[in-house]
């Protein structure tokens, strides 16, 4: 089911809910570039399991409103205001810039507003030259793309480890069409310049680590083994310094796991959720 919520200043954030209205509520919000529908077949097992799991569009992506501010922060208090609507703490699960919104979201005055946190491959040091290599690969198509199959021969070039659809009919989620008939992603190309802000806030890890060690809500670390953006020594750190954190790794999953090795994704969430989390 679609829905839309409003942020503290009015700005309309698209959302697909899956399971019953009674269910305890799991929210998704995803990394920059992509758009919820990325956690589609995670919300419908949730759903089936009788989650009330609500999949969000960040600003600026997918079906939510474009904005002018594209700071760290505004994602923050995006998320802050959609966990505060839920008529209890909810759970999160978090990738990339989904993740990092939602540790900032957790260190404000008010506290902690979520009972469970994933982080999807994503923690408060990353890689740059991971960064970096997403970003060229989101700036190498500000042109957009003649059709859906030269979108999915580029996804296919830029992922070789994810095996290349048969349809690339299923990329219509994730892009638009302009009016000269080309296709482009679905998101704001403004916001290039919060990836570009998000890369440079990747070289001083304290204002993320600073969120996230005075946390006390169970949290699980889902990292790709394939990916270059939390790397070994990233992980390694992240355990070293957040002790009661849980961490998975994938196999044969790059930085965007979901979409790599979705029913591994699936599985480790569900056993996360099932070792009791409460909150």
């Amino acid at each position: 089911m679609k829905l839309v919520r409003r942020n503290r200043q009015g700005l309309a954030l698209a959302g697909t809910a899956y399971g019953p209205e009674e269910g305890r509520p799991v929210l998704f919000f995803h990394g920059g570039g992509q758009t919820r529908h990325a956690w589609g077949r995670a919300g419908e097992v949730l759903g089936a399991a009788g989650f009330r799991a609500i999949s969000y569009d960040l600003r600026g992506h997918g079906d939510s409103a474009w904005s002018e501010n594209y700071q760290l922060p505004e994602f923050a208090a995006d998320v802050f205001d959609l966990a505060q609507a839920e008529r209890e703490r909810p759970i999160i699960v978090g990738a990339s810039l989904g993740g990092l919104a939602a540790l900032l979201a957790n260190a404000t005055e008010a506290g902690e507003i979520s009972a469970a946190l994933v982080l999807v491959d994503i923690a408060p040091r990353i890689n740059p030259e991971g960064v970096d290599r997403i970003l060229r690969f989101m700036s190498a198509h500000a042109g957009g793309f003649a059709s859906l199959d030269e979108a999915a021969a580029a996804v296919a070039a830029y992922q070789p480890q994810r095996a290349q659809r048969t349809d690339p009919q299923g990329l219509r989620k994730n892009l638009r069409r302009g009016a000269g008939g080309r296709w482009y992603w679905h998101w704001d190309p403004a916001l290039m310049g919060l990836f570009e802000q998000a890369r440079r806030a990747s070289l001083d890890p304290a204002l993320f680590y600073r969120a996230a060690e005075p946390l006390t809500q169970p949290v699980l670390l889902v990292r790709g083994m394939l990916s270059d953006v939390v790397d070994d020594a990233s992980a390694r750190e992240f355990q070293d310094r957040f002790p009661h954190a849980r961490v998975t790794e994938v196999g044969g999953a790059g930085h965007m796991v979901a979409g790599d090795r979705n029913d591994a994704f699936v599985q480790a969430v569900t056993d996360f959720l099932a070792a009791g989390v409460t909150g």
